[in-house]
């Protein structure tokens, strides 16, 4: 857990630090749409060095990339035990007794895996790039259009930019639980199935009640400081656009239509 990257920012002098939130934010999402089409090894292999070229000119390290996909290995090992039970198409790859492995499943299997670690790439060089508070007011301006349909932009945005803010500071929270659980005897990795969920309650309840602690601590805080949801407010730093935003945003268009022509063209 403590691995977890996700969320947190690093203070770094890059040209990616320097870019406007709305640009990144924008052309995140326009990638991430990007990879969900079917464009084959190819298109990933497109996106995996765009990915690439985007942490490096944001001068992280692949090592910080890796802490953020380490906690995804349990997961992306689940979904290929039920491609393989439920896929049965393809060339048969293995077989275990009554148990078969196909081709197809192992080939579906690798490209979800695939998108899931691009898509943390993608996000995490967002994440660790972009300041919360640029975060807040970049995801503002962008639903900024939807307030004359009754969209809450402010608050929408300030609800993603505490979520985010607050990602690393409950995984630490919960190694500091784990270890004061150990501390008192309590066996979280072996046991019997029904001590091994008794032992993860007694992580869960805590931690619940720290979160909302913490919670009440920022709302008290915020209401402290004058804040009002709902009512007109000034902003210190106003955000402006620059040429760079523009390459950025056009070259995450150029990108997408890459994969729509791979996908349907090729």
């Amino acid at each position: 857990m403590g691995n977890f990257t996700l969320g947190r920012y690093m203070p770094l002098d890059s040209p990616v630090h320097k870019m406007d939130p709305r640009a990144k934010i924008g052309a995140m999402l326009i990638v991430m749409i990007a990879v969900f089409f079917p464009s084959g090894w190819t298109g990933y292999g497109i996106l995996f060095v765009i990915a690439a070229g985007m942490i490096l000119l944001s001068r992280l390290s692949f090592k910080f990339i890796w802490k953020s996909m380490k906690p995804m290995m349990f997961m992306m090992l689940f979904l290929m035990v039920i491609n393989c039970f439920v896929i049965k198409t393809g060339t048969l790859v293995l077989t275990l007794g009554s148990f078969t492995i196909y081709s197809d499943a192992l080939l579906q299997t690798a490209y979800i895996v695939v998108r899931l670690l691009l898509m943390i790439m993608i996000t995490t060089c967002l994440t660790a790039t972009t300041k919360p508070l640029d975060m807040t007011l970049g995801i503002e301006d962008l639903l900024s259009p939807f307030r004359k349909i009754g969209v809450p932009a402010h608050e929408i945005a300030m609800l993603i930019s505490i979520a985010l803010r607050f990602i690393p500071d409950l995984i630490e929270e919960t190694q500091k639980i784990i270890k004061a659980q150990e501390s008192r005897g309590v066996d979280l990795k072996e046991g019997k199935m029904m001590e091994r969920i008794m032992a993860i309650l007694s992580l869960i309840v805590p931690l619940f009640v720290s979160a909302f602690q913490r919670a009440d601590d920022l709302a008290n805080a915020m209401e402290a400081r004058g804040y009002a949801p709902g009512e007109t407010r000034t902003r210190y730093k106003v955000l402006e656009m620059h040429g760079r935003d523009y390459i950025l945003l056009l070259g995450a268009v150029c990108v997408l239509a890459c994969m729509i022509w791979l996908s349907y063209f090729r």
